[in-house]
């Protein structure tokens, strides 16, 4: 008979080959995209020479076309188009999601407290909240297209941790026998949750971005059969639109991540003394701080709109994930923690 935390492993590996079944079915469902962007393309084609038949402009059947590729992020769940291979995604992610937190759970009872007192349960729980705010926010916005980036970002950060940082339950070191263990690292995993829909929606934005440019420079010199990129970004609402979204998540995600600058600091005192220390882990919690609080400025005050914003917000996203990986292991400190070490 497995042990519990022999059970919540097998969770875990479950859920990884859902969100890889998952990662499948989405891409399929971007394939699916392209085909039918393509075929919306010849009908525009053929509209395009019965506008200029009759008098009508070529860069305007473009853009018509395009209006009519793009589908309303705010659409109702009721409303929305029902294409197989986004609903399969969709069942396998929920499905997944319920193993996944299953693992999360049963880890947590195996270890009798919370689970996310190391690099291997930081990421068991923070992947889960990845997951978890992907499906929210799917009852307000139509972000099945962000379906195959979420799922294969999952699958590759809880895989690594399984493989790279799985450590067996251990008792908690005294600096973590605290409630703000409870608040502190459950609300970063929050923050991050945020910005890496953030960062996925950057991702989509720049490539939206280049194909729109590629269509204006198509259309300023007449040539219909450019090329402007993947086929399935006709199905994406535009660039503008991509980096609004991304915006208000990134914002959501500085809140969290601001309570947790601030109740870290609460905790320091509460554990060492002192509020602030310089620790390596402190200061790249600020480096992100002040990567996301320099975004929102910019974007919001000096017009660091379009390229420059999305590069700002992955910039965001990647100090984060170097955060989590690179400074846990490779730097010494008092947030030694990952259980990977014997100091740890």
């Amino acid at each position: 008979m497995p042990s519990l935390e022999e059970f919540s492993r097998l969770l875990v590996w479950t859920a990884i080959a859902i969100y890889a079944l998952a990662f499948i079915a989405y891409t399929f469902d971007l394939a699916r995209r392209s085909a039918q962007a393509l075929d919306a393309k010849d009908a525009a084609a053929v509209r395009e020479r019965e506008l200029v038949s009759a008098g009508g402009g070529r860069v305007e059947s473009i853009r018509e076309a395009q209006d009519r590729a793009a589908a309303p992020l705010g659409a109702a769940p009721a409303a929305r188009e029902r294409p197989v291979f986004a609903r399969i995604g969709t069942s396998l992610v929920w499905l997944g999601f319920l193993f996944h937190l299953g693992g999360d759970v049963t880890r947590g009872i195996s270890a009798g407290r919370v689970p996310w007192s190391n690099m291997y349960e930081f990421a068991l729980t923070g992947t889960l909240l990845i997951v978890a705010v992907y499906l929210a926010v799917l009852f307000r916005y139509d972000l099945r297209f962000l379906g195959a980036l979420v799922t294969g970002l999952v699958t590759l950060l809880l895989g690594g941790a399984m493989l790279a940082f799985y450590v067996s339950v251990v008792p908690l070191s005294d600096p973590l026998k605290s409630p703000w263990l409870v608040i502190h690292v459950f609300v970063a995993s929050l923050g991050t949750a945020f910005f890496a829909l953030a960062f996925g929606l950057s991702v989509m934005q720049l490539m939206q971005t280049r194909r729109e440019h590629r269509i204006a420079a198509a259309a300023a010199s007449g040539d219909a059969d450019a090329k402007t990129g993947w086929g399935f970004l006709r199905t994406l609402p535009s660039s503008e639109t991509l980096e609004s979204l991304s915006y208000r998540f990134a914002i959501v995600g500085f809140i969290f991540w601001t309570f947790t600058l601030i109740a870290g600091s609460i905790w320091a005192n509460d554990a060492w003394g002192r509020y602030w220390g310089f620790d390596t882990k402190e200061v790249w919690t600020f480096v992100i701080w002040v990567l996301y609080a320099g975004y929102i400025h910019a974007r919001a005050t000096r017009g660091w709109r379009g390229t420059r914003s999305a590069w700002l917000s992955i910039i965001g996203f990647a100090a984060v994930l170097f955060n989590f990986t690179i400074v846990n292991v490779f730097f010494k400190g008092l947030h030694a923690y990952s259980g990977l070490t014997s100091g740890s």
